[in-house]
């Protein structure tokens, strides 16, 4: 039997949480589990709670929640809960609201599925636009064709898949690149009613319309699947050098100093 854990960072009780638990639990052969934020967690990135203990509840059969992030539910998960058994398949999601392009390294979501990786485990993540006539439902039948896929056709270690779905109705299904942003980022300041100074981070993206990219893709109603990996290194930098040389040499001690 096929274990899968699902986890998100919009919390354990959101919709589209359910939804996935509920049409995944419907697979032949599969035994889901889920372990996900007591509340939601959303741009907490890939951070692991350590200054704290962590409190594990279970909400419902199978089903748990987590005081801490979605890194926090994916260890959890995998080195107590189902420790012995681990999981075959990590799913993340269905997030309310896209994670396109330079927003991934932000994305709770994302990282849980950042963790599975690391950890060797086959992991996807689900977003969904929260635009008009938008339909966890779609959603949910879409990553239920693809987990089944998945299943019978395992990723390659270290690989993991970013999906994106539009609103509306589910264009065809396109392989992307991530796309790229400029964050109009701006620091709100108000008062509280105790005059203490408080502050909001607050931005809109504006996306660069590329060909190729998740962006354009469910900009044209498309479904977006993008295979990510956790290497950050320039390979063309590290494999060129000469751009960088201007600074290795200025490293390098005077004959004097060796």
């Amino acid at each position: 039997m096929a274990r899968i854990l699902v986890t998100n960072d919009d919390g354990v009780s959101a919709e589209g949480l359910l939804r996935l638990q509920e049409v995944l639990a419907d697979i032949d052969g599969t035994e889901v589990i889920v372990v996900a934020p007591d509340r939601e967690q959303s741009a907490t990135s890939h951070s692991l709670t350590l200054h704290r203990p962590l409190r594990l509840k279970e909400v419902s059969a199978g089903r748990y929640s987590v005081d801490g992030t979605p890194t926090d539910c994916v260890s959890l998960a995998v080195f107590w809960l189902m420790k012995g058994s681990p999981p075959d398949l990590i799913v993340s999601g269905i997030n309310s609201g896209l994670n396109l392009g330079d927003d991934v390294t932000y994305s709770g979501t994302v990282s849980a599925t950042f963790e599975g990786a690391l950890l060797g485990i086959p992991s996807v993540a689900f977003s969904q636009d929260i635009s008009a006539e938008f339909s966890f439902e779609r959603a949910a039948g879409f990553a239920r064709l693809l987990v089944r896929s998945l299943l019978a056709h395992p990723l390659p270690e270290g690989l993991l898949l970013n999906v994106n779905l539009p609103a509306g109705q589910l264009g065809p299904v396109r392989l992307t690149r991530l796309g790229s942003r400029v964050y109009r980022q701006s620091v709100i300041e108000k008062t509280d009613p105790r005059g203490r100074r408080y502050f909001w981070i607050a931005g809109t993206p504006e996306w660069r319309h590329e060909e190729g990219t998740d962006h354009a893709a469910v900009a044209a109603g498309e479904i977006s699947v993008t295979p990510l990996h956790l290497d950050l290194t320039d390979y063309e930098r590290l494999n060129d050098p000469s751009g960088l040389n201007r600074w290795l040499l200025a490293l390098e001690p005077e004959p004097s100093e060796r």
